[in-house]
């Protein structure tokens, strides 16, 4: 099939423009920053191809995904798929994106039998390794921060982007520990929100007492709960990054002698899981901390730490 040659560029940068019409039906920020990225690399390659990006042709888009399949997991394929068909929804034209097109659905399964689609899953961090982890942390302003987000993060079971929306106003601080109000979250994009209890621990590892010393040192009374730290050793006013969040967990871990690559912002969330199983807590009560919606993703953070918890080999005599 012939395809359509490319538009002049101002064509293309209102095509660009329509497109952008779709990211208000995103459910949440993060996917509006994703969809409008995929949008750009998509009409990007297609100039550089000489190719029309809206509308788009199917076998455009199949040669599209099979130029990116050596680079790209099917996952990130899958989204920028969606991001294309939302961009022609926007504009009025029918999806050149969706898999029962051939040629589409064709290049997405010969892709993924090549590469599977097992997602990458970082090593949860349990107890024992928190603990090391916290003992490693500089007795610093921002070594306070860092404890009180490691600590909070894991006894919460938080996302990284629940952690650095996190206001002042969300705690509330109880004779029993702490209770935190998640406002918005990646399966509550419309803010219903949800309230988490952090019972006080004992000692250096108490999640309740890392959060009032770092408010205490930086100081935070109002606004955003954790800010980033200058040089200086003074706290700013600016709310830290969710990716700032997945970085302290990589250093941290570095720091106490464990493997950084092995570990990621999504450990704090999956050692919950994984540890809170493993001494007995059931897979319902583990749903109401971290605020799942599926049983099936609680299992998947515990199936590999829960192999060898009543495991049938063991009862066989060897």
């Amino acid at each position: 099939m012939k395809l359509p040659t490319a538009p002049a560029r101002p064509a293309l940068e209102r095509a660009a423009g329509r497109a952008r019409d779709f990211i208000a039906a995103a459910k949440s920020p993060q996917t509006i920053r994703a969809y409008r990225s995929d949008w750009r690399h998509f009409a990007a390659w297609c100039e550089t191809a000489g190719i029309s990006p809206l509308p788009a042709a199917p076998e455009t888009v199949a040669m599209y995904l099979a130029d990116l399949a050596g680079t790209h997991r099917p996952s990130t394929l899958a989204r920028r798929l969606a991001a294309i068909g939302k961009a022609h929804g926007a504009a009025g034209f029918e999806s050149p994106a969706k898999l029962g097109h051939a040629a589409v659905g064709e290049t997405m399964n010969g892709i993924r039998r090549v590469k599977g689609t097992a997602p990458s899953v970082k090593t949860p961090l349990l107890t024992d390794d928190i603990r090391r982890i916290v003992a490693c942390l500089p007795p610093t302003l921002a070594g306070a921060r860092d404890r009180a987000i490691l600590l909070l993060g894991f006894a919460g079971g938080f996302r990284r982007s629940e952690l650095a929306a996190l206001d002042a106003a969300d705690l509330a601080f109880t004779a029993e520990g702490l209770i935190i109000e998640i406002r918005f979250s990646k399966t509550d994009p419309l803010g219903r929100g949800r309230k988490t209890a952090i019972p006080a621990g004992s000692g250096e590892t108490c999640p309740v007492t890392a959060v009032r010393d770092w408010m205490s040192r930086a100081p935070v009374a109002a606004g955003p709960l954790f800010r980033a730290v200058d040089r200086r050793g003074r706290a700013a006013a600016k709310r830290l990054h969710r990716d700032s969040i997945g970085a302290i967990v990589k250093r941290s871990a570095a720091a106490a002698g464990l493997d950084p690559s092995q570990y990621a912002g999504h450990s704090l969330r999956s050692g919950l899981a994984t540890q809170a199983y493993l001494n007995g807590a059931s897979e319902l009560a583990i749903m109401r901390q971290t605020g799942h919606k599926s049983m099936a993703m609680v299992r998947r953070y515990i199936r590999d730490g829960s192999l060898f918890r009543d495991n049938p080999a063991s009862k066989l005599g060897l």
